[in-house]
């Protein structure tokens, strides 16, 4: 039994001393605890309404009706979000995972779009118990955001949020138009894990252009008065990270490094390549026709994954945190298709 085998670990002579490797390893076997007393804790859900179910019928109470119900349902809704990690079987679904959504084609409306998915974002996580870390922050130049990059520290949140990555369409009337018209806004997502330290990439730093600027907005630590923050451009293939969340310029460049070779290894990975060189570079377009999820406020609610088929008319329970549903339908669609990620 794998637990077994990583308790054993832990009793062999030295296995302490390697800071990195223990840290792994407890990791793990938390991890797999909790599975197991998740499973233990479902089964007792289900063992739990089987017996009220069967102690109604044999009392033909109906006044146990209403009991049963939130039994089953209080059942059906643990042992969805455990199906959700089951189909989690990435090399780096366990990881912490950042975030950067950028405005897209719309102006005034897109930026306002970012702050509502930023919101979004937020209530799914504190509704994980996940820590949020904001790295980088801009406000747009009348109001919302107009990128914001920040990072969710938990169990598998990269398995949860790479359902997340592309181009999110927002239908609604505009707040910022005087005849209230109709308007139609794009904001991208980008996904990636944090990588383990054991994963190597090389980059050379002459391939690389840094910036330093004043931090400012709502992630900056020291707003408008050093230029601590860091911006990183990967000049053969044009990606950009930036940080301004730490303290100094290094904890800066350091963290906008982490980002970089994350974001070029899912690349290289994603094209089949075996040398960063060889990166094209991402090309999206943030806006019409590239979309994968549409949020419709006007004329009709309806919030639909377009990869997936899956829908709900609950619109504001979506832009409330709900997310679940969309992240089980993906993770279905990936492990079913046997789609990349």
């Amino acid at each position: 039994m794998q637990i077994e085998l990583l308790e054993g670990k832990l009793e062999q002579p030295g296995f302490w001393d390697n800071v990195e490797e223990s840290q792994r390893v407890m990791k793990e076997l938390k991890a797999l605890k909790g599975t197991i007393e998740e499973f233990q804790n479902i089964m007792t859900r289900y063992e739990d309404a089987e017996t009220m179910i069967i102690l109604a019928e044999e009392e033909q109470d109906d006044s146990l009706v209403e009991e049963v119900l939130e039994l089953v349902e209080d059942f059906k809704t643990s042992f969805d979000a455990f199906k959700i990690k089951t189909l989690l079987s990435g090399e780096f679904d366990s990881n912490n995972v950042v975030l950067t959504l950028h405005a897209g084609q719309g102006g005034t409306e897109a930026c306002d779009w970012v702050s509502m998915l930023y919101r979004m974002y937020l209530r799914w996580a504190d509704k994980k118990g996940f820590k949020v870390e904001v790295l980088d922050y801009h406000d747009g130049d009348e109001a919302g955001i107009k990128s914001v990059s920040f990072q969710l520290n938990g169990e598998n949140a990269y398995g949860f949020m790479k359902s997340e990555k592309g181009v999110h369409r927002l239908v609604r009337l505009s707040p910022f138009n005087a005849a209230n018209k109709r308007q139609t806004s794009f904001a991208s997502v980008d996904v990636m894990p944090e990588l383990n330290d054991d994963i190597e990439v090389e980059i050379n730093e002459e391939d690389l252009r840094i910036d330093k600027y004043r931090s400012s907005g709502a992630g900056g630590q020291h707003v408008n008065k050093t230029e601590s923050a860091i911006r990183i451009t990967h000049i053969p293939t044009g990606v950009v990270v930036q940080c301004q969340n730490e303290r100094s310029q290094h904890s800066n460049k350091d963290k906008a490094m982490k980002m970089l070779k994350a974001k070029l290894y899912l690349i290289k990975q994603q094209e089949n390549l075996d040398k960063i060189s060889d990166i094209r570079g991402e090309v999206t377009d943030n806006g019409w026709g590239s979309q994968i999820r549409n949020y419709v406020l006007q004329p009709y609610n309806l919030v639909k994954d377009l990869r997936t088929g899956y829908e709900t008319g609950n619109t504001q329970g979506v832009l409330d945190g709900d997310l679940d549903p969309f992240i089980s339908a993906y993770l279905k669609w990936i492990n079913t298709e046997g789609k990349e990620e």
